[in-house]
């Protein structure tokens, strides 16, 4: 049976007949929305495209997911971390190709329409030197980008390392997207549903409560232990059966793991079980890179270049919050044992903006309702 196609508005008007609490903010992205979904509809010139930014919990994603739930146009739905993970896959295919921004922005335009992505953040300076460059030659070919982000335009890759690089990709955005705020007073994620416990804190002295979890989650399954083949990575583990896998946070998070194994966990299992998970934020450390580098007999006069100041554990944090962005994006619920509460896991240190979105997703995963 095909899914009966509702408008933005059509969908939030239907959201709050059931419930749905009515936000200002919200009610003015709804109309953004309805108007680009109106201009696709009529097959009129391509609309601006639309960013909508605020702090987490303000129903972002659930907006831009109502408008492309209604398009009838060829669209993509993507996670931010997603997509550029798909296009350094074209890139590298593309190897050799005279101007391949150029060649990706043609096969993707031949492809979709509309593309909307999830969690715009920038934080790697290769995906900074290439956006600019990429989202304008889209921008050209009349691709209509929907996307949410934490960060107005102005303020995305606000401290990274060559900044410069990005500023064509904030310009490209600034003229071809309709910047949205969608800040109400409302935190819709409280608000969603029974809680559930999927987080625990567990000091030395306690007993663990996984080993009884996991038996409950995967009973009636085969179960396995040890090591766990993950794509071309090997992956130590507590346990694992057909849909839960059960390890601890440096097997998963201390280790050189990226977002594609990640990706790969989550084809493989409904749910993941995280036990030893620590204390993750810390005190920042100075760090920089020194005057010159060099390269055999040669030395190349670089200049002292500043580097963020990081935590101890910022590197498995890093990993840490691309983990949970792919399980929150798949609904896979993770299950923490941690040694201290969820609202003081991560206080300090140089990803704290950033684990906010992080610290959101696991209290939603607190709700009953969040699952497969």
């Amino acid at each position: 049976m095909n899914e009966i196609k509702r408008s933005p508005m059509q969908a939030y008007q239907q959201a709050l007949a059931h419930g749905f609490i009515n936000d200002p903010a919200q009610r003015h992205a709804v109309a953004v929305l309805e108007e680009c979904y109106q201009s696709l509809r009529n097959g009129s010139v391509a609309p601006r495209g639309v960013y909508l930014w605020g702090r987490v919990g303000r129903g972002k994603t659930w907006l831009m997911d109502q408008f492309y739930r209604s398009l009838t146009v060829p669209a993509r739905r993507q996670h931010f971390h997603r997509f550029m993970q798909d296009i350094h896959q074209r890139l590298f295919r593309l190897t050799g190709t005279a101007e391949p921004l150029q060649a990706i922005a043609d096969e993707l335009r031949s492809e979709i329409q509309v593309l909307c992505f999830d969690e715009l953040f920038v934080s790697d300076i290769a995906d900074a030197m290439l956006l600019g460059g990429l989202f304008q030659a889209l921008f050209d070919r009349g691709l209509v980008i929907v996307a949410t982000s934490n960060q107005p335009p102005a303020e995305l890759y606000n401290d990274g390392f060559n900044r410069q690089q990005f500023l064509p990709a904030i310009a490209a955005i600034e003229q071809a997207m309709q910047e949205v705020r969608v800040d109400g007073a409302q935190d819709h994620r409280l608000h969603e549903g029974q809680q559930t416990q999927r987080y625990w804190v567990k000091t030395a002295e306690q007993r663990s409560e996984f080993k009884q979890l996991f038996a409950r989650l995967s009973a009636g399954q085969v179960i396995g232990h040890g090591v766990l083949e993950l794509g071309s990575r090997s992956l130590v583990t507590q346990a694992y059966s057909e849909t839960v896998v059960w390890c601890e946070f440096s097997a998963l998070c201390e280790q050189p793991f990226a977002a594609l194994d990640f990706i790969a966990l989550c084809d493989r299992f409904q749910l993941v079980l995280l036990s030893s998970v620590p204390v993750l934020g810390g005190q920042q450390q100075a760090a920089k890179i020194a005057r010159g580098t060099e390269d055999a007999a040669y030395r190349v006069v670089a200049g002292d270049r500043q580097l963020p100041r990081l935590a101890k554990n910022d590197d498995s944090v890093r990993r840490f919050i691309a983990l949970i962005d792919e399980c929150y994006d798949r609904r896979v619920p993770v299950y923490i044992e941690a040694a201290v509460p969820l609202d003081t896991l991560y206080t300090e240190g140089y990803l704290a903006f950033a684990f906010r979105r992080t610290y959101s997703r696991l209290k939603e995963m607190q709700l009953e309702n969040f699952a497969k």
